[in-house]
């Protein structure tokens, strides 16, 4: 089976936002065997939409459309979804009920206005998908080729309709085939030096099985992906493979990717041995506490950062000696350590991870060129440091070091 996304609005054409949208609904799709074709993005424009939904008909069996349900008039999803199946809008008792309770129980201060009751006006064809979190319905609509699916834009709502209410009726509609893929994500070495030692393994790959390299700052993830009618059978043959991949690669695998990132990996890792980490972080300016933090439950394990960019709270916060800076520079592997160090002190925690370096474009406190970079990670045995040269994109350089810096960590954690 196949879908197309379409995504409706010009602030997406614009570059005002970032299409997250499509991105989470292709993967949804995919792991009920529902391959996407396509991803379009059109302005809310009548003629624009009406050719996309078209062109989407002829190639997909499901059509998901999201954006433009929005209760002013540049909304024009709904209009033009009812001139593309020849329907007409009818109001909806349940949907304005809940538009009703949400200005009631959230939306006091504001009087609902006939603009908002509009939101209840629904193609007269659509089955309604209400959306707990929003004004604007779902609409799921049949047509002579496809099935159409229109959501809100608003990720939060979209996210809570795909998964409770787009995902299981299709899983009740359709028969799909099984769509299988296991990530196994690797560090430390590039995707031409990998696809070089597993050459002859991946020579004799069956058919059933495709492999993608997916490379990104510092790691590179090989996707193994099948698909079919006969899951049993594909994950035996998938097992197999993997059982021959293992050793060629064992000195630079991490795990495998079950949709978790590495900063996800890290934090497991640190529940499970009832360990605790703090960070000290100048040049990464406290994306990985971020990166960390971002995940529900940290607080079981993360103590918390200090984010010492300047120099000065080097040496007041972290109480890093003047003399070592001196001596060294801010950007060292002396420096490094000892932050580290003093983070773990201060935070009372068993571990730490230190950042400094010169992530450009301008030299800032320290004559080390641009891209050069110290990773301290403090233990309850030791501290040690690692130098990088991470290159001289600023956003890049931050970022391969949040990689390696938590790559590091998991390493570390993970010997005990």
């Amino acid at each position: 089976m196949q879908a197309e996304i379409i995504t409706i609005g010009d602030e997406i054409l614009i570059g005002q936002i970032v299409d997250t949208n499509s991105a989470f609904i292709a993967k949804e799709l995919n792991k009920i065997g529902i391959s996407v074709y396509q991803i379009t993005s059109v302005q809310d424009e009548r003629q624009h939409i009406l050719k996309a939904l078209k062109a989407a008909g002829d190639h997909a069996d499901i059509v998901i459309c999201t954006g433009g349900l929005g209760p002013t008039k540049d909304d024009i999803t709904k209009h033009t979804f009812c001139e593309f199946f020849n329907d007409t809008l009818v109001r909806n008792e349940a949907v304005l009920a809940h538009v009703e309770y949400l200005f009631e129980k959230y939306i006091k201060s504001t009087t609902i206005s006939d603009v908002n009751r509009q939101q209840a006006m629904v193609p007269s064809r659509a089955e309604v998908l209400k959306n707990e979190y929003g004004t604007a319905p779902g609409m799921w609509i049949k047509g002579e080729h496809a099935v159409y699916v229109s959501l809100p834009g608003v990720p939060f709502e979209m996210k809570n309709l795909i998964k409770n209410q787009v995902v299981p009726k299709i899983m009740d509609t359709f028969e799909r085939p099984h769509i299988l893929h296991r990530t196994l994500v690797t560090y430390g070495r590039g995707e031409s030096a990998i696809a070089e030692d597993i050459a002859d393994w991946e020579a004799n790959l069956p058919d059933t099985i495709k492999l993608a390299y997916l490379p990104n700052l510092g790691k590179v993830r090989l996707r193994l992906s099948a698909k079919g009618t006969d899951k049993a059978l594909m994950e035996k043959t998938m097992e197999a493979q993997l059982q021959q991949l293992y050793p060629l690669i064992k000195d630079i695998l991490y795990g495998e990717e079950d949709e978790e990132t590495l900063e996800a990996v890290v934090g497991k890792l640190f529940v499970k041995k009832k360990r605790t980490l703090a960070t000290a972080e100048s040049c990464t300016g406290g994306k990985i506490a971020q990166q960390l933090t971002a995940i529900p439950g940290a607080s079981a394990y993360f103590k918390g950062s200090v984010v010492s960019y300047a120099t000065e709270t080097k040496v007041t916060v972290l109480n890093v000696p003047e003399r070592i800076i001196a001596d060294h520079s801010v950007v060292s592997k002396e420096v490094a350590m000892a932050m580290a160090g003093n983070v773990r002190e201060l935070l009372g925690s068993d571990y730490a991870i230190a950042t400094t370096g010169n992530a450009g474009p301008s030299k800032g406190d320290s004559e080390a060129p641009v891209g050069t970079v110290y990773i301290a990670i403090a233990t309850p045995d030791g501290i040690y440091a690692e130098h990088f040269m991470m290159g001289n994109h600023r956003d890049r350089v931050v970022q391969k070091t949040v990689h390696k810096a938590l790559e590091m960590m998991q390493k570390e954690i993970s010997k005990i």
